[in-house]
């Protein structure tokens, strides 16, 4: 089948294009339609070869591949002809695409940012506050022990003493229906809460202000500081943080009373879990973070 007539490379100058009929070269030549391919790329032009690369349908031909040591020219990028769709380029791999936002990348899960403080800082997870409060805990308990045992063990006889004559009377088929417990329960179990509560207090105070974490918090890797100033906190950020918690602990040893403070407090624990900038209701308060160190 022969080529179908047009304007073709020159075989004998590559630099022109001359006229074939459909059998066979006319005379007729003009100079090349555009920038002359780069020399070695394609080879030399062969018979019924278009410009570009192309050739006569009759004649396909390929591009010369450069082999191993041979230079090869950079390929320009192609242009879009007048009136060509140019389409959206596909995203790569680790892109994310959206319609009207620039694209971001990454791995992972796109568009999904750390919490952090407004300076940058990582904030901390919820786990690791609670078993770094776990630890202060044991310690504070230790610590006070001293200054508590005695009370809380006056505490523990008399509660002691309630339910054996209480299951006593039980048995002897007098049961008691009162709910409440005696007076002298409260007699020792208030300054034993009260005592400890000092304690906990000078603990936190003393540790926030100075390490700006407790031991427990820096056995967790963690540390207390204003949200907007990095730092250790300064004793007013301090005490605002934790009187919250011991207004929520006297409250939670009155009848009645005590039963929402419970609630709140529980409340006040787990709002890290929800809360956008992973703060708890006495972090709230005193404008502090729990941050990465």
């Amino acid at each position: 089948m022969s080529s179908p007539a047009g304007w073709y490379d020159d075989p004998a100058d590559p630099t022109q294009q001359r006229y074939w009929d459909g059998n066979t070269w006319t005379d007729q030549r003009r100079a090349q339609q555009g920038p002359p391919p780069y020399e070695g790329q394609f080879g030399a032009a062969q018979h019924g070869q278009v410009y570009g690369g192309g050739a006569a349908p009759s004649e396909p031909t390929r591009p010369a591949q450069p082999q191993y040591g041979q230079y090869a020219p950079p390929q320009q990028p192609q242009q879009q002809q007048y009136g060509q769709y140019a389409g959206p380029q596909q995203p790569q791999y680790g892109q994310q695409q959206g319609y009207g936002h620039p694209q971001q990348q990454g791995y992972g899960y796109p568009g999904k940012r750390p919490h952090t403080t407004p300076d940058g800082q990582l904030l901390s997870g919820w786990w690791r506050r609670v078993f770094a409060r776990i630890i202060d805990s044991i310690i504070v308990g230790i610590i006070g022990l001293p200054l508590t045992g005695y009370f809380y063990y006056q505490y523990s006889q008399v509660l002691w003493d309630y339910f054996k004559s209480t299951m006593d009377a039980a048995e002897a088929g007098t049961p008691t229906t009162t709910a409440t417990l005696p007076p002298e329960v409260y007699k020792w179990m208030i300054p034993a809460v009260l005592i400890g509560l000092v304690v906990s207090f000078a603990y936190e105070y003393l540790f926030l202000t100075k390490k700006g974490a407790t031991p427990g918090k820096m056995a967790l890797g963690i540390a207390v500081r204003l949200r907007d100033v990095p730092g250790n906190p300064p004793g007013a950020a301090v005490a605002k943080r934790y009187g919250f918690e011991i207004g929520l602990s006297v409250l939670g040893i009155i009848p009645l009373v005590g039963t929402l403070a419970g609630f709140i407090a529980l409340i006040n624990y787990l709002w890290p879990l929800w809360d956008d900038k992973k703060q708890a209701l006495h972090d709230k308060v005193a404008a502090t973070n729990v941050v990465r160190v």
